[in-house]
């Protein structure tokens, strides 16, 4: 837990020594009070007193006592600042981490237990922080110095303030022997949680449809209830410490007095000065014996915080340990714009026993449309996948503008390549916002986008809009239909004005006059940028300079719309399964 300190910024560094300083001050005052009520007894006790030694002395409690109330209001600000910037230091770099991740590294961890580490875990630490900054120091020192202060004292007395301290820590022993394995489960259930309420607000028009509410209610309440059970032994398996601190507490201190008593007693009547000596010495025993037990009923809350604390740090040191499967090259440019080419090409998931693309090899020039069809698996939106690098080739190689994606900064790469996913990603905001979105070479201008809204067939429906480009998108673009969707996310790659376009399967929201109005801009407005097209119509393909037909992860055809009707099988079945044979004939006209 220690290593993730280092997130820590100049200034929460400051702020901690500081804090760490006032807290020895503070037990310096707190351990000077008994001294005084020691000297207070005996001067009550003591025939000729006068009344201005008490109130020299009693002010002098005083005085210690607002000073240690004081400094602990101090230490309380200064310790919550700081675990409040830890924490904000600690939250970005989880996320900036995250961030940097490929696919397969978000997926080795799930995006629910990647938002509870982010979230949940971090906020852990920021307690334990808040608390543990002020208790780990100031309680090992408070007993340290109230066991020097009773040495000597009473050998008796050292015997049972000893007794009771062993008995507190058999006890949390026992109880964090059983708790502590619970805690790491605590967050994986946490994790459980996440995920099945995300799966159930994601799909909730779902869940709403098929009447599933019961069955979606029985699945929550199912990690619900473990999440419950689990924290329920742990709350009721640290009950068993309050009785037992008290009992300890309180017995204690009537041990001490009867004890003390006892000793009192066999001290002869007539040694008065004896018998206040050894009184006031039961006095300041009995308030440092208090302090040596609240130091370590103190140590044991920081305990039952650290426990916790550690596993979040170990959940969250996983994250940050992650070196990333994607490591980005240097280059910024290439040397043959606009072209792509696939050498040989292998590809396997890390989980997966068998090739998800197997000795694919081909060459797009500038400016050429090329085309991947085939059934559903076959590898289409795993092989464009590999020219965004979101992969790495696990054989083979992947050239973009004649050099090696891996040679790319990803700067570099992403600003050659628009990519638009199959599934249209909106974010909430502005449409101008959602397409002029992220960082690219050359920036976008209100041209630009006016421009990419004409080519995507999306202007018509923002200028409806009363506020333009300037409409608000609720989240995940819900006020938006899947055309409108998918017309934005065209409009936001086109936008940024690459060299190469990829559309996933990105026409398939749209119906057949808008597909083919889009593809007939982008062939008059964009006749120099190489567009790679993953379709499921026939229709949308027809026109392209060549067209790759996969099957089963393998290349099986090869070639424009008419070549593969003659020698390519599997294209021919897909294309009679969508269109009749009068029609097929009219599409090769």
């Amino acid at each position: 837990m220690f290593k993730l300190f280092k997130y820590m910024n100049k200034n929460q560094i400051i702020m901690a020594v500081i804090c760490l300083i006032l807290v020895v001050a503070q037990v310096y005052f707190d351990m000077s009070i008994p001294t005084y009520m020691s000297e207070l007894t005996y001067l009550l006790k003591t025939p000729g007193t006068e009344m201005s030694q008490i109130w020299i002395a009693g002010l002098k409690m005083l005085a210690f006592t607002i000073g240690s109330g004081a400094l602990a209001i101090i230490c309380g600000y200064l310790s919550a600042r700081t675990a409040a910037g830890f924490s904000l230091s600690l939250r970005n770099a989880v996320f900036g981490k995250v961030m940097d991740m490929g696919k397969q590294d978000v997926q080795k961890f799930s995006v629910p237990s990647l938002i509870t580490r982010t979230t949940n875990d971090v906020t852990q630490l920021q307690m334990f922080i808040a608390i543990g900054l002020q208790l780990l120091i100031k309680s090992p020192v408070m007993a340290v110095w109230a066991i020097v202060k009773i040495l000597g004292k009473s050998w008796e007395l050292s015997l049972i303030t000893f007794g009771a301290v062993l008995l507190i820590i058999i006890t949390v022993v026992v109880i964090m022997s059983l708790v502590l394995p619970r805690f790491k489960k605590v967050q994986k259930l946490v994790d459980g949680i996440n995920r099945t309420a995300r799966e159930n607000l994601t799909g909730i028009n779902v869940v709403h449809a098929y009447n599933a509410e019961g069955y979606q209610n029985e699945k929550f309440g199912k990690v619900n209830d473990d999440l419950t059970k689990t924290q329920l032994f742990n709350q009721r398996t640290f009950s068993f410490l309050s009785p037992v601190m008290t009992i300890v507490f309180n017995g204690l201190t009537l041990a001490i007095y009867w004890v003390g008593a006892l000793l009192l007693n066999k001290i002869p009547a007539e040694n008065v000065a004896g018998k206040m000596t050894l009184f006031s010495d039961i006095v300041v025993f009995s308030s440092y014996a208090m302090y040596v037990v609240l130091s370590f009923m103190n140590l044991i809350m920081v305990f039952m915080f650290m426990a916790s604390a550690l596993v979040s740090a170990k959940r969250i040191r996983e994250v940050l340990d992650t070196k990333s499967s994607i490591v980005q090259g240097e280059l910024m440019d290439g040397i043959d714009p606009g072209t792509i080419e696939f050498k040989n090409v292998s590809f396997k998931y890390p989980d997966s026993a068998e090739d998800q693309l197997d000795n694919i090899s081909f060459r797009v020039n500038k400016g050429d449309v090329i085309a991947f069809i085939g059934s559903t698996g076959c590898g289409k939106t795993t092989l464009i996948s590999l020219m965004a690098r979101l992969y790495d080739a696990t054989e083979g190689e992947v050239f973009v503008d004649g050099v090696n994606v891996k040679s790319y900064s990803f700067e570099g790469l992403y600003n050659k390549i628009g990519y638009i996913t199959q599934k249209p990603v909106i974010f909430s905001g502005s449409i101008k916002d959602n397409i002029d979105f992220g960082v690219c070479k050359d920036g976008v201008s209100e041209d630009d986008i006016n421009t990419a809204l004409e080519i995507s067939q999306a202007k018509e429906f923002v200028d409806k809009q009363p506020d333009g480009l300037e409409h608000q998108i609720a989240q995940a673009g819900k006020n938006l239909s899947g055309g409108q969707k998918q017309r934005l996310s065209i409009a936001r790659s086109i936008a940024r004005k690459p060299e190469i376009l990829i559309f996933d399967d990105s026409f398939s929201a749209l119906d057949y006059k808008t597909d083919a109005k889009v593809r007939s801009n982008l062939a008059k407005e964009l006749k120099d940028t190489t567009c790679v097209i993953v379709a499921q119509r026939i229709s949308t393909i027809k026109n392209a300079d060549k067209i790759i037909v996969l099957d089963a992860g393998k290349v099986v055809g090869e070639g424009t719309h008419s070549e593969l009707m003659n020698n390519c099988d599997v294209y021919k079945e897909i294309a009679l399964s969508q269109l009749s044979q009068s029609e097929l004939e009219e599409v090769e006209e």
